[in-house]
């Protein structure tokens, strides 16, 4: 939803109709929050020279070997940007360093709304705190 490439900022406004209205991560109270997490990404994209949006499909893919991310796009130059996620390599400290930040960064808020979770069935539980 094109959060965590900092593409959103606490002035975005949402025209009608567009999804992201109803997301309660992108709520005027839930926002200020949710953009910590944004800062997480930002640092270690200029800390890996790349783009946030890589960042965060790198760090997917250096989770498991099991988890592959299947991001969405309509637009190429999205699509490129994402395939060039591939390149960047985290270390195991540095993901256990990432990690640690975005455990101490707090979610704010559903990631959609209660109606459409209702119906997905698919949620998974919540983590556990080791």
């Amino acid at each position: 939803m094109a959060f965590l490439t900092g593409a959103i900022d606490q002035n975005t406004k949402f025209e009608q109709g567009d999804f992201r209205g109803m997301v309660p991560w992108f709520t005027p109270e839930n926002r200020p929050g949710n953009l910590a997490l944004v800062a997480v990404v930002k640092e270690w994209a200029r800390r890996k020279e790349a783009t946030p949006a890589q960042i965060a499909l790198a760090w997917l893919l250096a989770q498991e070997p099991w988890i592959v991310p299947i991001p969405g796009t309509t637009k190429m130059p999205h699509l490129l940007d994402n395939i060039g996620a591939v390149a960047v390599r985290f270390i195991p400290d540095e993901v256990r360093e990432l990690n640690a930040a975005l455990l101490r960064t707090p979610v704010h808020g559903a990631r959609l709304p209660a109606m459409v979770l209702s119906l997905s069935g698919v949620e998974a539980p919540a983590k556990q705190q080791k």
